[in-house]
């Protein structure tokens, strides 16, 4: 009984390495869109200032519009830029969360039939039934998890898509 508990015990263990490394590229993904927003903010500012210091000395309503236009079209193209980058950011954090989940899954399935076989041999009137039943269970996780992981790598995909279309876009202005 002592070795089940310990292999639980190691069982659980691999899990919170695993939901350690996740939790860890998440603040680093965070960090690095705060970090992204932050300078966006800054320059947003600072190219405001400017844009309304050359508008102030400008007599003509031409100049004037083409200044205003200028400064949207740089605003629009460098905020086009950064969710751009976001967008790329996200989806790299996806797939490597998908793989860890995906290492995860395919160790610790593994490590849980193993264990559930070895504690289902201890149980008085035993039932094989039950051991299939659980390994199928098993089985039909990996495969959900499987589905849903290419589901959101193809969502994100077109989304990166989208933000690729609207960056040309912006370019061509």
């Amino acid at each position: 009984m002592a070795g089940k508990i310990e292999h639980f015990s190691e069982l659980h263990r691999k899990n919170m390495e695993a939901a350690m490394r996740m939790a860890q590229l998440s603040i680093e993904n965070s960090q690095r869109i705060m970090a992204l927003q932050s300078e966006l903010a800054k320059e947003m500012f600072q190219s405001g200032v400017e844009s309304a210091k050359a508008q102030t000395g400008v007599q003509d309503p031409q100049e004037m519009l083409q200044l205003r236009t200028q400064y949207a079209q740089e605003t629009t193209r460098r905020m086009v830029a950064v969710a751009q980058q976001i967008a790329e950011i996200s989806n790299a954090a996806r797939a490597e969360f998908a793989k860890l989940v995906t290492e995860q899954l395919a160790s610790g399935s593994q490590d849980m039939t193993e264990s559930m076989q070895a504690f289902m041999k201890s149980l008085p009137g035993q039932t094989p039934n039950m051991m299939e039943s659980f390994q199928q269970a098993i089985a039909t996780a990996n495969s959900a998890f499987e589905q849903i992981a290419k589901a959101s790598t193809t969502a994100m995909g077109s989304v990166g898509e989208t933000v690729k279309k609207a960056a040309g876009g912006a370019k061509r202005k």
